[in-house]
C-alpha cells in the first residue's frame, strides 16, 4: 500500500490510539475485583422491594432497609469479627 506523508501520519496516530485504548483496557482489567453479594435475598424479598421503590422511591426505601439492618447488627458484638477479604464469599 502506498501512502503520501499524510496518511502515514493518520496511520500512525490511529495506532497510537489504539494502543492507548488497549493498555487504558488492559489497567481497568487488571485493576477488577470479584464482586460478591453482602446479603442474598430470596426472589419474594426482592419483588417487595422492587415494588417498595416503585412506590415510595429508590432513595427512601435504600434509607429504610439501610436503618433497619444497622440496627439489627448493633445487636451483635461485631468489635473482633474480621473483615478480610479472603473471608468474603
Amino acid at each position: 500500500m502506498k501512502a503520501n506523508e499524510d496518511d502515514y501520519k493518520k496511520y500512525s496516530d490511529a495506532i497510537d490510539y489504539i494502543q492507548q485504548g488497549n493498555n487504558a483496557m488492559i489497567d481497568l482489567f487488571n485493576e477488577m475485583e470479584n464482586d460478591y453479594e453482602v446479603i442474598d435475598f430470596d426472589d419474594e424479598v426482592i419483588n417487595q422491594i422492587k415494588k417498595a421503590k416503585e412506590k415510595f422511591g429508590e432513595e427512601e426505601v435504600n434509607h429504610k432497609i439501610n436503618t433497619v439492618i444497622h440496627e439489627m447488627l448493633s445487636w451483635l458484638e461485631l468489635g473482633d469479627a474480621n473483615t478480610d477479604k479472603k473471608d468474603k464469599k
